[in-house]
């Protein structure tokens, strides 16, 4: 079972339980790039906010520079703490909130709400260096690798490109004010960032895909595997053939109960036998108390003689009567006709008898 090839898509049942256990198909690098977009529109959206409190933060810290400040130094110190952390949290306190949300977001989309708390159990394992050095060298680890080198190959060619266009410019900041060249530099920022998410967005994809065939060649299954968990979960086709025996068993002997409550048996001479019970006070019409074929048919037949039933011989009805109805049910109107003639036949028959 162990060198058996892995062929088969995962079952339903093996991706129930693998996802109990957490492993479910996941890109980090689509959640880092979901954080990356959200920050870049928060900045977008608080540059203005940013730069005035950042103003603000300087023009305190300069005005602190005069003489005398010194006498004051713990008010001083007071105040600019408090400040800077008020400063922090309008700055900072938006791109972590989005950055979280962001995150736990994109990684709730992708493992569709899943809560699991097998993946966060200390697992002994992890710590076997023959396992370790086995994930050091696998095919993940070279793909993770491959993709790490990609992106600051990319990031090192987006930044230089960047400079090196933008560099034979940065000399008209010499005849601007100190916010205006600030400005222009983040507006410029801005832009070299963006590229950056455009490119980081592309990679996100192909290892989305990547993530998904590695997690769905991850859950196949051998043949044999396949055949276990059928036989855990629908039983073992031997005990379950014993069980069905032993279920068709226990109806013919409830079957067979009732033959002595029949009023006729209709049988052919070998193949079919079914008794009918007709009691006018509690039947509209007859009923299906007992069938059978071949040796079940015979025993029928052998009850009936025992108990005094009468049986009569018609193939065609006998046949039809087999087909069409089921145990403890009504014979169908198509068939109402032969039968009372039979039951009549039967009625008049016992009475000449006795």
């Amino acid at each position: 079972m162990a060198g058996e090839s892995k062929t088969e898509k995962a079952t339903p049942k093996k991706r129930r339980d693998e996802r109990k256990k957490g492993n479910v198909m996941m890109s980090k690098d689509a959640v880092a790039v979901v954080t990356l977009v959200g920050s870049l529109f928060m900045v977008q959206m608080m540059g203005g906010v940013l730069l005035e409190r950042l103003q603000l933060l300087l023009s305190l810290c300069f005005s602190y520079m005069g003489p005398g400040s010194l006498s004051t130094f713990p008010g001083v110190l007071n105040e600019l703490f408090k400040t800077v952390a008020v400063t922090f949290a309008v700055m900072a306190g938006p791109f972590l909130a989005v950055t979280c949300v962001l995150a736990i977001g994109a990684t709730f989309f992708q493992t569709k709400m899943l809560v699991a708390g097998d993946s966060i159990k200390p697992k002994f394992s992890r710590l076997n260096p023959l396992q370790g050095l086995k994930r050091l060298f696998s095919l993940r680890s070279v793909i993770e690798a491959f993709k790490s080198i990609l992106k600051i190959t990319i990031l090192l060619v987006l930044i230089f490109n960047y400079f090196k266009k933008e560099a034979q410019g940065f000399s008209r900041f010499l005849d601007m004010e100190l916010w205006q060249s600030c400005s222009i530099l983040f507006k410029e920022s801005i832009g070299l960032v963006v590229q950056i998410s455009i490119a980081f967005a592309a990679l996100a994809f192909f290892d989305y895909l990547y993530q998904w065939w590695d997690y769905e060649r991850q859950l196949k299954m051998s043949k044999q595997e396949i055949k276990e968990e059928y036989k855990q979960t629908e039983g073992d086709p031997q005990v379950k053939g014993k069980i069905k025996q032993i279920q068709r068993q226990r109806a013919q002997q409830r079957m067979m109960q009732q033959v002595p409550e029949a009023d006729v048996v209709i049988r052919n001479p070998t193949h079919f036998a079914v008794a009918l019970r007709y009691k006018p006070d509690k039947d509209s019409a007859p009923v299906v108390v007992a069938k059978g074929m071949d040796e079940l048919a015979l025993r029928i037949v052998k009850v009936a003689e025992e108990h005094g039933i009468s049986t009569v011989e018609n193939v065609p009805l006998a046949h039809a009567l087999y087909d069409s109805t089921e145990l403890d049910r009504e014979i169908p109107p198509d068939l109402y006709g032969p039968v009372a003639e039979i039951l009549v036949y039967v009625l008049k028959l016992d009475r000449e008898v006795n």
